[in-house]
């Protein structure tokens, strides 16, 4: 089915229909397990693991309150200045000291359990949620040339945390990793001390608002771009002076967060580099175009023949381009909740028909091959046209990553 004329899809909108929802748009197919077999599972507790980067840095990450005082959020009354969370993920000198962080914050991670249990119609006390592989506000790396800047940001709905195994792997190939979480469109956002901050979005938006949320994450990331500025000469709050290279930025996301990345290239030529990873294109930029490398990677069935969004975008590419397709994906493949919803499902009792219902939005695709694949390409992108470093994997399909589909 063709794209509507806004552009907009389910694969660049996702739903602020909630945590459980998005968590239950992951889950594969899986064969029923018998009652002995789930009782075993429920015998001690369930410990969900992201997998492991592939680089050879250790890997730090540190979170920072930003507000924007320069700007009113249009989703508050009265009027406030717009708030923001974001992570920053790089490598780091070794910290055997300092603990490795939680892929949501503590106040997030009880919202997420109770409304996913909720919607898995199951018990989650007895899960661990993950542990990254990132040891918290340890020490940059130092080095002699600062480390080039990637930018991410998350669906429509959603929230930086669900593409932490994309992001891990980046940094621990020298990377510096900012993602983003999009206040008040986010399903939710915590603040220091506990304080969370849910969606104000309309259950069911119009492409108005739609519009106005591509406009405010624009506006969002071209802060985060003068935060980083700032932290690069020496902002007191958090040592990364000089760490970071602002003369090689890249930015990628998922679904509307690929249109992000898209849209806030042709706002701003800071942005030398963007991944949509499986969003229709929405805003100016779908008849604009770019100059500039760009990468669309889609999930099997989705492309330039379905979404005329695409296809109209990339008729405006005048720069560096390619079109993959990650076979037998579906839409979420794209983000954590693969590897984690496929371990869940093994792990507990969830009804048949509740898995059943699922498998068109993860697809049958191998977790850990869909992740190894994702993880190749993205870095070699980015070694590209930001370390002037070409890969094989640009020649053609390669035997090693056989779920990659080059679409001409």
């Amino acid at each position: 089915m063709s794209a509507p004329a806004s552009g907009l899809t389910r694969r660049s909108v996702l739903t602020a229909a909630g945590t459980a929802g998005l968590l239950l748009a992951t889950a594969p197919t899986a064969p029923a397990a018998s009652a002995d077999r789930r009782a075993g599972h429920r015998a001690g507790r369930v410990r969900l693991r992201l997998p492991r980067p592939t680089g050879t840095h250790r890997i730090g990450t540190t979170s920072l309150h930003l507000i924007d005082r320069s700007r009113r959020d249009p989703w508050t009354s009265p009027a406030a200045p717009r708030e923001l969370m974001i992570s920053l993920w790089y490598p780091a000198r070794n910290a055997p000291d300092a603990r490795r962080a939680p892929w949501l914050p503590p106040a997030a991670t009880e919202l997420y359990r109770r409304d996913a249990a909720a919607s898995l119609r199951t018990s989650l006390d007895d899960v661990d949620f993950p542990v990254t592989h990132a040891r918290r506000n340890a020490p940059v790396e130092a080095r002699r040339r600062a480390h080039p800047v990637v930018l991410f940001s998350p669906g429509y709905g959603s929230f930086r945390a669900l593409g932490t195994a994309l992001v891990e792997d980046l940094a621990s190939r020298g990377y510096v990793v900012v993602t983003i979480d999009h206040t008040h469109e986010a399903e939710f956002v915590e603040f220091p001390g506990g304080r969370i901050v849910a969606s104000r979005q309309p259950a069911e938006p119009t492409d108005e608002d739609h519009a106005l949320a591509l406009r405010v994450r624009c506006e969002d990331t071209r802060f985060v771009l003068d935060t980083l500025t700032a932290l690069n000469a020496g902002d007191h709050r958090r040592p990364f002076r000089g760490a970071l290279d602002l003369s090689r930025v890249g930015m990628f996301g998922h679904s509307f967060g690929g249109a992000t990345a898209a849209e806030t290239m042709a706002r701003d030529r800071r942005i030398h580099a963007g991944v949509d990873l499986d969003g229709s294109i929405f805003g100016e930029v779908a008849r604009t175009g770019l100059d500039r490398p760009f990468l669309l990677m889609a999930s099997e069935g989705h492309g330039r023949d379905n979404d005329e969004s695409w296809a109209e975008f990339w008729s405006h590419l005048r720069g560096w381009r390619r079109h993959l397709s990650l076979r037998d994906s579906g839409h979420m493949a794209y983000t954590d909740l693969s590897p984690l919803g496929r371990q869940l499902i093994r792990a507990l009792p969830i009804p048949a028909p509740v898995v059943a219902a699922l498998t068109n939005d993860i697809g049958t695709i191998d977790p850990a091959r869909s992740v190894s694949a994702q993880r190749a390409y993205l870095a070699a992108f980015f070694d590209l046209h930001l370390r002037r470093r070409d890969s094989p994997l640009w020649s053609g399909p390669s035997p090693r990553h056989p779920e990659i589909e080059f679409v001409p």
